[in-house]
């Protein structure tokens, strides 16, 4: 990375290329070059066009007009099968994998004919594993996979058919922080090799890491390219979002003086014949506090969410809120008691994409005869309704009649975060809530967050971001193959400390952490 690019000339050229959906105009004029041995980054708010542009080089969308050249050649790419053939690879946020087959399966599907000699495949699956330190078994089963090594499978299907431009759309999003380490030293040893990448993020540490040049998108245009050297990460906040970034104000909290609004006791999780999902949880979460859940991705965190939420039935153990206990209670009680449930996978928990966004507004309130009269659904009501959220939130959605499935990745998260902010009058279950958001939003939730802890509420917020975590938590449990490491007031231990037990490491054996405690030894909050 970092050489001089002026003396070859473009590996992709997007030149005055624009697209339009319908009632939206996606990509107007844009123009963006990729060099060989290069790595551009590309910036912007959620719907600002990044993903699009992108999709079209790809071959999932067809441009309106422009065109793309390739090695100086012009090129018309229909199809993604189009695009591999030129050498160009995408990874995106969700995954295109069969979860029944194994790696080495997932990445020679519609790649190899004939007769396979499917020893020799994985044997060349690994070496690809081994070469980039990704440690992926060639012979694992997808499903058991975190999802970040499942997004390492991704990769490692693009390496295998020879890709030598990657576009990788928020490639961070599922990642913990020593994976991220692993992703960037990948990228590094990738344009190293001569080969570019394209990469989609909000995260201005990861451009400032990773990027050489450091493309601006803003209403589907692009407002200015820079290189990293020329600008600082505070410079890249306002050239994104077009202002500075409000300052989040999290007032100190004393529980001992508020109410103890959820009450987890002695709770396990587990199905017949299987290791226990949760282990013996117990802790309490105050009204009008926020405590984080930090953790590798897969150890347990959904499962705890499904539990609170009703979705998941515990094998042991009580769960109690406003002293009414909820243990066995179903789903549709759940959001009757004014629990909300900002689900992890908003694609299968939170929306349904052929829907409007009105439709998915009253989705889950549509029994509890908020929006109908003598069983009429009352639309007005609900399009005003959503109108109102779609102004408060900043959804970039031209009315509430389009599809939630049209709209970008950040603005389906932020339509989902405003129904379960208003359906949780009590009780705000956050699963990783900002993932794939940009900067301008993500300090939104945020802000939103911490407005409905003033309000009273209490809210469990489950993050593999440490920072946020650290940003918004009153107190801070950790998480490790079900089980609560222990619970700590933000602020008694350090990033380090708490990744070590994000890894297992017992309390005791981590220097200087414990007398921090604020539990006893199960984890149980004091």
């Amino acid at each position: 990375m970092g050489q001089n690019q002026n003396t070859q000339p473009p590996v992709v050229e997007i030149d005055h290329v624009s697209k339009r959906f319908a009632k939206v105009l996606a990509n107007h004029d844009v123009s963006i070059e990729l060099h060989k041995g290069e790595v551009v980054a590309l910036l912007g708010e959620n719907g600002a066009g990044k993903s699009t542009i992108m999709n079209i080089l790809y071959g999932i969308y067809h441009m309106t007009s422009g065109e793309i050249r390739i090695d100086g050649v012009k090129q018309t790419i229909n199809t993604p099968r189009d695009a591999m053939g030129l050498g160009i690879a995408m990874i995106q946020q969700h995954f295109s994998l069969v979860d029944a087959h194994t790696v080495t399966e997932n990445i020679i599907l519609g790649n190899v004919k004939g007769r396979i000699d499917y020893g020799e495949e994985e044997r060349k699956v690994q070496e690809l594993s081994d070469r980039y330190h990704f440690g992926v078994s060639a012979g694992a089963k997808v499903g058991d996979l975190p999802v970040g090594m499942q997004q390492k499978v991704e990769i490692m299907k693009a390496l295998y058919r020879d890709a030598r431009i990657l576009i990788m759309d928020e490639p961070t999003a599922v990642l913990m922080p020593q994976e991220i380490d692993t992703l960037m030293e990948f990228i590094r040893s990738f344009v190293a090799e001569g080969n570019s990448v394209f990469f989609i993020t909000h995260k201005m540490r990861e451009v400032m890491q990773v990027a050489d040049r450091i493309v601006i998108m803003r209403n589907g245009e692009v407002s200015g390219t820079v290189r990293k050297s020329e600008v600082q990460m505070e410079d890249l906040a306002r050239l994104m979002i077009g202002r500075d970034l409000e300052e989040l104000n999290r007032p100190a909290h004393d529980e001992k003086k508020e109410q103890v609004r959820l009450q987890v006791s002695h709770v396990t999780a587990a199905r017949k014949n299987e290791p226990p999902l949760l282990q013996d949880l117990n802790f309490e979460i105050h009204a009008g506090e926020i405590l984080g859940v930090a953790g590798v991705s897969g150890n347990g965190q959904d499962s705890l969410c499904e539990l609170l939420y009703g979705a998941l039935d515990p094998t042991s153990g009580s769960i109690t809120l406003d002293g009414t206990d909820i243990t066995h209670m179903n789903v549709a009680q759940h959001i009757a008691l004014g629990i909300g449930y900002c689900a992890s996978d908003r694609h299968r928990y939170g929306m349904v994409a052929n829907m409007s966004l009105s439709e998915n507004m009253m989705l889950k309130s549509s029994y509890l005869h908020r929006w109908d009269r003598g069983g009429w659904i009352r639309w007005k009501s609900v399009d005003d309704y959503t109108q109102d959220k779609i102004t408060q939130y900043t959804i970039k959605a031209p009315d509430p009649s389009v599809t939630i499935g049209s709209l970008s990745g950040g603005n389906q998260q932020k339509a989902v975060v405003a129904r379960e902010v208003d359906m949780g009058k009590n009780f705000v279950i956050f699963d990783q809530p900002t993932r794939g958001l940009d900067l301008g939003a993500i300090n939104y939730v945020h802000k939103t967050i911490l407005g409905e802890r003033e309000a009273g509420k209490s809210i469990l917020l489950v993050s593999t971001e440490l920072s946020e975590i650290f940003t918004l938590s009153d107190r801070i449990a950790v998480i490790c193959e079900g089980r609560f490491m222990g619970i700590f007031r933000n602020g008694e231990l350090n990033t380090e400390q708490i990744g070590l037990l994000m890894a297992g490491v017992p309390l005791e054996r981590i220097p200087d952490a414990e007398d921090k405690k604020t539990g006893k030894e199960d984890g149980i909050d004091a």
